[in-house]
């Protein structure tokens, strides 16, 4: 880093760091915190770091099942970017990141979407959109939430009757404010952070407070907190867009066709057989991906108990996250447009890779895209708990809660040069390749303005819930507990496009723009000398130059991309009227009507004391599903129920000492993308995906056993082992070989840029993948956890005493059988339907955290190093098996000074080691799909409280 550079940013990080200190007292975090729903209810002062491992370790030895936690401070003194962070230092949890922070998460080695997440008791979905690809699924993003608004996160890791249903995974507890367990009168605190990105070279702010208030009596008590922050981050690196096979015009000297570039018949040759089964990069290419987010959350509660039987809650949560992702990109487009292109000097590895080439008459590309999203959560719920006698007692809860995820803006523009020679690519190092272009791709008269996209969306999640649970103490060591709940669940995706190629002098009128020109009808087809796009000028575009990317000497760096806003105007793309996105309007209804019995009991068989509770939740799921079918609406209804019961075990064989048993019938309903009728068509991969309305929902029986030392305050070892049999799992079903005009959908439902849209003699050709979802066989998995919490105090009294160490490892081995795709076995041929035995998706064999911390009360100083194993998430497409992404290893670390009882100073930092995220796109031959980095975040900062 140059001097200048370093200086100006610490001034920077100076400037905001510096005003947090004379920043008006609000609020931080409560003094104390309450249990969360289903954990026991004693009360757990939390005052520092140390004291917060101790709450957490009250949360997980008190209960019967399996639990694990992270509470108050715990949360707020780590370099966070938002809940997933704080929950992957709970063993057994891996998170998925996205833009260099953390998004989703994983429990056991099943993926968010086999997980539940509740927000004060309350079972809720909340979806964000700046991903490469928008969730419209039941998984919980995290990243709309900072950390900052929770007093405790909670993992129920095994199941009981009285905890909700439609979880494989584990249910998640997010717990806001609790009042009535703080000090009487007012508590307030603030933290302001500056946080810079070192690949952005970006300084954005992060401000955190809370103001909580609490009678003498302890009868009432309201809060308010908020946090906010704004972050701009850039993502670069390399993207083939997957990899495969295809028959190219000529390899060397050896033409493969009669006649050249289109038409003709194929002649078969060594040279032409060999790159035609080999796999070759779709779309090889590098760029930047910039991302600009800002997140806003506040929550707010109230609570009344006027006598001691009787306490009503109030709690709402409202989170607004903003972002907005922009891609530069400079590459070939050899996707669909092989049989034009001569392949010179060819390499091939043992895979069957075209690891390198030079390519003549290729279709070169620049495109810039961009997307504008906002993401509004919000959540108000009302709690009534009652004791009616000294041994009867129930809790009624009931609210809403919405997630509404809108894009507005997501727009392509597209620069070809049809006719390029001597591009050449080299992926003999997988990670970093070396990309050339042989013309000059920073000289406007180039390239040719080909092609606009538009497609915004909207996915809309809410959930109405009303629950009572009621308590009996038949006897001081028996408990039965019975409920029922109502719930309602419903997503809704609506999706348009105003994609179309643009024809300049070729085609039929459909839209002027704002200077006279045309854009493209999507029925229009190009002669054989009509122009394929506007000229480009120097107005219409604008020059990228690439950063650190990873790449090797001699890449190409530097190239035009199309100005959006300029482009958008010339086309008049935003005064087109946006056609309706068959496959993604759609929407699936759930209603849900479960209760519950449940019988908890303590003692002692033959000295040995026991506590243990079993009982069985029944819960009927009624299902409606629309979505569009050839143009008409089509709504499928169903229903089906499910018995499961549940028991936990813990033995006490000494004092410190817990062992733990559980076994319970659990289920997880269908994928809702799977669920809706209708279909969606890609003309770029020739495939035909439907939905599948009648998906048996995901079920599995859960075996968990446990041991647990609690051999000091503050400390804990542990080692678990758990499996999870699942009877039933969906999977992909497909056809090769059919045509387009088979499925019955209209050529509307294309893409009017996809290479099938503008060729239609390709919607007769027998060269599409019907594909949609089934019912499958089922796949098994077990594992291991082992944790340590060991502060160094339990063996020592000198400076060591104010070290420790949190560990935690998980082992996991699974099996499951996915019927895919591979590549074809003839040059031009179908690809093969073949049988992989693999890992269930987003499966780590091996993932491990440790954190050393050290806390004397005045200084304080953790770094925390986790690693997630390599994983795949599912099948893949164009031949590849079952695509995901390589190990990683993240480090971060904080270090915090309190200079007064009211002020601390913090230095933080995030991702310091750089990770890259590797992804590939076949398991066993590792084919590059991308890798990336996104630099690392410092946050300077001051933490006030009163």
């Amino acid at each position: 880093m140059r001097k200048t550079h370093t200086s100006k940013m610490l001034f920077k990080l100076a400037l905001i760091a510096g005003s947090a200190i004379v920043a008006p007292a609000s609020a931080w975090a409560q003094d104390a915190v309450e249990p969360a729903a289903d954990a026991p209810a004693d009360e757990i002062i939390v005052t520092g770091f140390r004291q917060s491992l101790q709450a957490a370790i009250n949360l997980k030895k008190n209960s019967v099942a399996a639990v694990d936690a992270i509470v108050a401070e715990d949360i707020a003194k780590f370099p966070d970017q938002n809940l997933a962070e704080s929950l992957q230092r709970i063993p057994g949890i891996s998170i998925s990141r996205d833009a260099g922070e953390g998004r989703a998460i994983t429990v056991r080695g099943l993926s968010s979407q086999f997980t539940r997440v509740r927000v004060n008791g309350m079972e809720t979905i909340a979806t964000s959109v700046d991903g490469a690809s928008a969730n419209r699924d039941r998984a919980f993003d995290f990243n709309v939430f900072a950390s900052e608004l929770f007093s405790s996160l909670v993992v129920h890791k095994t199941a009981e009757a009285s905890l909700d249903e439609g979880s494989l995974g584990a249910v998640v507890d997010l717990n806001t404010g609790n009042p009535l367990a703080g000090k009487a009168g007012l508590t307030a605190a603030a933290s302001v952070v500056a946080s810079y990105n070192d690949l952005s070279d970006n300084v954005g702010p992060r401000l955190a407070g809370l103001l909580s208030w609490r009678n003498d009596a302890g009868t009432f008590g309201a809060s308010i907190s908020a946090a906010y922050s704004k972050t701009k981050t850039l993502e670069l690196g390399n993207n083939s867009v997957r990899w495969a096979q295809a028959r190219f015009d000529g390899v060397g000297t050896t033409n493969c066709y009669t006649t050249p570039n289109s038409g003709g018949s194929y002649v078969a040759s060594a040279a032409c057989d060999q790159a035609a089964l080999a796999f070759h990069p779709r779309i090889p290419r590098y760029g930047e991906v910039a991302h600009d987010r800002e997140r806003l959350g506040l929550t707010g509660s109230v609570q009344f108990s006027p006598t001691e039987a009787t306490k009503l809650s109030i709690d709402a949560l409202y989170s607004k996250f903003d972002a907005t992702r922009e891609e530069q990109w400079g590459e070939v487009l050899l996707r669909s447009n092989e049989r034009s292109i001569n392949v010179l000097n060819p390499v091939y590895d043992a895979n069957k890779n075209m690891i390198s080439a030079t390519l003549n008459d290729a279709w070169v590309r620049t495109e810039h895209y961009k997307r504008d999203s906002s993401t509004e959560f919000y959540q108000i719920g009302a709690t009534l708990d009652q004791d009616v006698t000294d041994n009867l007692r129930f809790t009624l809860l009931g609210g809403v809660s919405k997630s509404n995820a809108d894009i507005p803006v997501e727009t392509t523009i597209i620069f070809d040069d049809r006719d390029a020679q001597g591009y050449s690519f080299d992926y003999s190092n997988m990670k970093t390749p070396k990309l050339t272009f042989g013309t000059s791709v920073t000289d406007p008269a180039n390239f040719q303005l080909a092609e606009i996209r538009d497609r915004p969306s909207n996915n809309t999640n809410r959930f109405k819930t009303v629950q009572l649970r009621t308590e009996f103490d038949l006897t001081d060591k028996i408990t039965l507990k019975a409920g029922a709940v109502w719930r309602r669940y419903n997503f809704d995706l609506v999706a348009y496009t105003r994609d179309t190629a643009v024809c300049g002098n070729g085609g039929t009128s459909l839209v002027t723009g704002a200077s006279g020109t045309i854009a493209c009808s999507p029925t229009s087809l190009f002669g054989p000398t009509a122009v394929y796009g506007f000229p480009v000028t120097a107005a219409l575009s604008q020059l990228f130059n690439m950063g650190n990317a990873g790449q090797p000497a001699g890449n190409t760096n530097a190239w035009l991309v199309p100005n959006l806003d300029a482009a958008a105007a010339f086309t008049g793309l935003y005064n087109r009227t946006a056609a309706n996105d068959a496959g993604n309007i759609r929407g699936v209804q759930e209603t849900t009507k479960g209760a519950y019995f449940q019988a908890d009991l303590k003692g002692d068989l033959g000295g040995l004391e026991y506590a243990l509770n079993a009982g069985v939740r029944y819960v009927k799921t009624d299902q409606s599903s629309y979505g569009l079918v050839s143009g008409t609406n089509a709504t499928v209804t169903r229903d089906y129920d499910d018995w499961l019961p549940s028991a936990n075990l813990a033995l006490f064989p000494a004092e410190n000492v817990i062992l733990r048993a559980a076994a319970a019938e659990v289920m997880t309903r269908p994928s809702l993308g799977s669920l809706t009728p209708g279909g969606s068509a890609d003309g770029f991969n020739y495939r035909v995906t439907s939905g599948n309305p009648f998906l048996e929902p995901y079920r599995a029986t859960n075996y968990d056993l446990a041991a647990e030392w609690y051999f000091a305050p503050q400390a804990v070892l542990s080692v678990a082992w758990f499996k999870k049999d699942v009877s039933s799992f969906t999977q992909s079903a497909s056809i090769t070989g059919a045509t387009f005009t088979q499925t019955g959908l209209p050529a509307s439902v294309l893409s009017p840029s996809s290479p099938a849209a503008l060729n239609p003699s390709q919607l007769s050709q027998p060269i599409w993948t019907l594909s949609t979802t089934v019912n499958g066989s089922g796949a098994k998995l077990n594992g291991w956890e082992l944790a340590a919490q060991v502060p160094f105090s339990a063996f020592s009294e000198g400076f060591l005493k104010h070290f420790g160490v949190i560990a935690n490892a998980t082992f996991i081995s699974s099996d499951a059988t996915f019927n895919l795709q591979g590549p074809a076995i003839a040059p031009g041929g179908a690809l093969q339907n073949v049988t992989v035995t693999n890992t269930l998706s987003n499966v780590s064999k091996q993932a491990y955290n440790g954190t050393l911390y050290y806390d004397d009360g005045k200084f304080a100083a953790r770094v925390m190093l986790s690693y997630r194993g390599r994983y795949h998430e599912g099948s893949s497409g164009t031949g590849n098996l079952l695509e995901g992404y390589g190990a990683t290893t993240n480090l971060d670390a904080s270090v915090r000074y309190k200079v007064s009882e009211w002020l601390e100073l913090s230095v933080e930092g995030n991702n310091l080691l750089d990770t890259y995220r590797y992804r590939f796109t076949d398991w066993d031959a590792d084919r590059n799909y991308e890798n990336n980095h996104f630099g690392r975040t410092i946050l300077i900062g001051a933490r006030v409280k009163m």
